[in-house]
């Protein structure tokens, strides 16, 4: 029987692989931050969301314990997710700026947004057994969306993430490049561009090191890179 995005969602949300994640969004769910307690939290495993004929997919770290762990929705409802979107929807992929809720009306067109770890961890840290044991789920993802043209990993740990599952899910070589703002590496002949940028956590974007300008700046490069030429440098700055 084929696979489909629908059965991987099935599968992800049904997951209960990794006790400590398990207990920690379910315990996160149960008593809730003050001010949404009077909201319904999700409590489960975040699936993808997003565009099924995308040429762009950029992945995440986890789901937020107050974010996507209690709105269900891949960055929505936290303000990575308020930083993120607005940034999707300047350059042209979201057709609003905002995040909110499941059903507020959001759509992405050419983009498909998931995670390295569907679960949220404690202290926003998943440990490397806990991204190993969801790797085949972004596998299966990647496998599942064919008009892919670029992956953009938000933060180290989704670069290191991708850097493990490409071979497996390209075929390619493994990625040796480290993590920068930017960097740009092949998967391959004939596979996505992988590139990199900050994550849009507060720690970065209060900061400014990562302002708007240089992720919505990123996100016009990575169309180019896609929609005008098949040849980009290795590494921007």
């Amino acid at each position: 029987m084929a696979d489909s995005l629908e059965a991987l969602r099935r599968d992800i949300v049904a997951c209960r692989t990794c006790p400590r994640l398990v207990r920690y969004r379910e315990h996160v769910a149960r008593t809730r931050k003050k001010e949404f307690r009077g909201e319904e939290y999700w409590g489960r495993p975040v699936p993808g969301f997003g565009d099924p004929s995308a040429r762009l997919v950029a992945i995440g770290l986890a789901p937020a314990a107050h974010g996507s762990n209690r709105t269900g929705r891949v960055f929505t409802g936290d303000r990575s997710a308020a930083f993120l979107v607005r940034a999707f929807h300047a350059a042209g992929y979201a057709n609003q700026p905002t995040s909110e809720r499941r059903g507020d009306g959001l759509r992405y067109t050419d983009l498909y947004l998931t995670a390295a770890v569907r679960c949220a961890p404690p202290d926003n840290r998943p440990r490397p057994e806990e991204r190993s044991a969801c790797a085949p789920y972004l596998e299966r993802e990647l496998r599942l969306l064919p008009e892919v043209r670029a992956i953009l990993a938000l933060g180290g740990f989704a670069w290191d993430s991708i850097r493990e599952i490409a071979p497996r899910a390209y075929g390619g070589p493994r990625v040796e490049l480290p993590f920068s703002h930017g960097a740009c590496a092949t998967l391959g002949p004939g596979r996505p561009l992988l590139w990199a940028s900050y994550h849009p956590s507060p720690q970065n974007t209060n900061t400014g090191k990562l302002t708007h300008p240089m992720l919505v700046d990123l996100l016009r490069r990575i169309r180019s890179s896609y929609a005008e030429g098949p040849e980009v440098p290795h590494r921007h700055h």
